[in-house]
């Protein structure tokens, strides 16, 4: 998986307010045919985006997942297979066969929004 700093931001998309998105968990937004997991951890004062596909069997899932950390890796659990991805790299924690794209987050205004890259 490429290190998102290398990529370049061609956009940045208004996904919702800072209001509309759980604490400490995941919501899906759609970003033209895309579908991107956001996740508020909210007693870090972090944010998180990936794409919402488990690479594994496919599923529109990890938005649901569950999260915590890794030995102070932020990461998101597919709900249905358990595969673990780091929030920060995409790398599968669980399984070297597997990697998610991430994408930055920034909030401004109360307002978040994800950068697309190349």
């Amino acid at each position: 998986m490429e290190n998102i700093a290398s990529k370049t931001i061609i956009e940045w998309f208004f996904a919702a307010k800072v209001v509309d998105f759980p604490e400490h968990a995941g919501a899906c937004v759609k970003y033209k045919d895309q579908q991107i997991a956001v996740f508020n951890f909210g007693y870090e004062g972090e944010w998180y985006a990936t794409q919402n596909k488990c690479p594994h069997k496919h599923e529109m899932a990890l938005s649901r997942g569950l999260t915590g950390d890794s030995n102070g890796e932020p990461k998101v659990a597919c709900p249905f297979h358990k595969k673990t991805f780091s929030l920060k790299t995409g790398d599968c924690l669980t399984d070297t066969g597997y990697a998610i794209e991430t994408y930055p987050v920034k909030v401004s205004d109360g307002k978040v929004y994800i950068g697309i890259h190349e």
